[in-house]
């Protein structure tokens, strides 16, 4: 009896090996390519593309196959939804307001300018209709967006000289992109755009006097400090900066379900590790700045007041019109002072105690 049942059990067991040996035989073979927005070097960003090719391959047992490219193999890094919209590649990773030419209602899937923090941010897409409305207008270039990371709180950048008053930002040559960009146009400030390997050289060569990019750990590796030595916070134009997976709409519709299931899962995890990975390195990062005689500076009272009031005016201007624009604007700032409002009961009532006791 019990040989009996043995030999049935490596029998049910054998049988099931050759089956899912047959499946993955048969199981279709998808190799796609994926331009990110970033070089290598910047390794968390760049690295959120490669984390997701990983965890796809891992979750289709390698049938499923993404190839990463930085920025310059393929395409510059403002061109990566060009590339996807045009078939050059079926995916991307890049950041929306890169893109507010094209449509400026775009600058909503990045973040904003006194806009929503990373948690706020990521509970809007998820669950406040954000990512609803950014697949429509992403829709209109026959792509598909995902939610794909986020740097969290940015830094206000580098800074050749103090800055002390609105007038000292009159004439200032900032590489700055996208709605941040336009709001400091409006102080004064001449914004000038940028790829991130271009960014060092100008500004040691003086073509630029400015630059922001992100936090510390991004901005040590880019060497900022060697040639801009006031270091400002806090970045009001990007309270948090949310990355994206971009897919050709076409290329979706041919993958199996599981691959898409695949991809689907492994872009919510980069959504999620990206910041945490960003939470460790940023604090060493910043103190190895200030060891090596970065001067950190917060914005004067007077510069915030006014960008907020000139953002505020911006976005108006815009939703006047533009009706898609005003649409997601309408939706996404009821759902930011609903947050702000929570917020300022129960994380800043704890943060405004607790954080300056260190």
């Amino acid at each position: 009896m019990r040989r009996r049942q043995f030999l049935k059990g490596v029998g049910v067991g054998l049988a099931a090996s050759l089956s899912y040996r047959a499946f993955a035989q048969a199981a279709p073979q998808v190799r796609w390519r994926l331009v990110s927005s970033y070089p290598r070097s910047l390794d968390t960003l760049y690295g959120g593309a490669e984390d997701l090719a990983k965890r796809v391959a891992e979750l289709t047992g390698d049938r499923f196959q993404i190839r990463v490219y930085q920025a310059g193999e393929i395409v510059p890094g403002g061109q990566v939804l060009d590339a996807v919209q045009q078939g050059t590649v079926e995916a991307g990773h890049t950041y929306g307001p890169f893109y507010v030419g094209k449509n400026p209602t775009l600058a909503f899937d990045g973040g904003v300018p006194f806009g929503m923090t990373y948690r706020q941010h990521n509970a809007w897409m998820r669950y406040g209709g954000g990512l609803e409305l950014l697949r429509q207008v992403y829709a209109d270039f026959g792509v598909l967006q995902f939610p794909g990371g986020n740097t969290g709180a940015q830094m206000g950048g580098w800074f050749r000289k103090e800055i002390r008053t609105l007038a000292d930002l009159k004439g200032l040559r900032m590489r700055i992109p996208g709605l941040g960009g336009l709001v400091m146009g409006r102080l004064g400030v001449v914004p000038q755009t940028l790829a991130a390997g271009d960014i060092y050289p100008a500004l040691e060569r003086g073509t630029i006097d400015a630059t922001e990019f992100s936090g510390p750990y991004d901005d040590e590796k880019l060497g900022f400090y060697k040639v801009a030595r006031y270091y400002y916070y806090p970045s009001f134009w990007e309270p948090s900066a949310q990355l994206s997976f971009l897919v050709s709409q076409r290329e979706w519709q041919r993958l199996p379900k599981e691959f898409q299931e695949a991809f689907q899962v492994a872009a919510a995890e980069v959504n999620l590790t990206m910041m945490a990975k960003y939470d460790a390195q940023n604090p060493p990062a910043l103190n190895r700045l200030l060891k090596a005689g970065v001067r950190l500076r917060r914005w004067p009272a007077e510069i915030m007041k006014k960008a907020l009031e000139e953002a505020r005016a911006l976005y108006e201007e815009q939703a006047a019109k533009d009706a898609t624009y005003r649409k997601v604007y309408s939706a996404y700032w009821a759902f930011r002072n609903e947050q702000y409002r929570w917020f300022a009961v129960a994380e800043l009532g704890y943060e405004s105690f607790a954080f300056p006791t260190v």
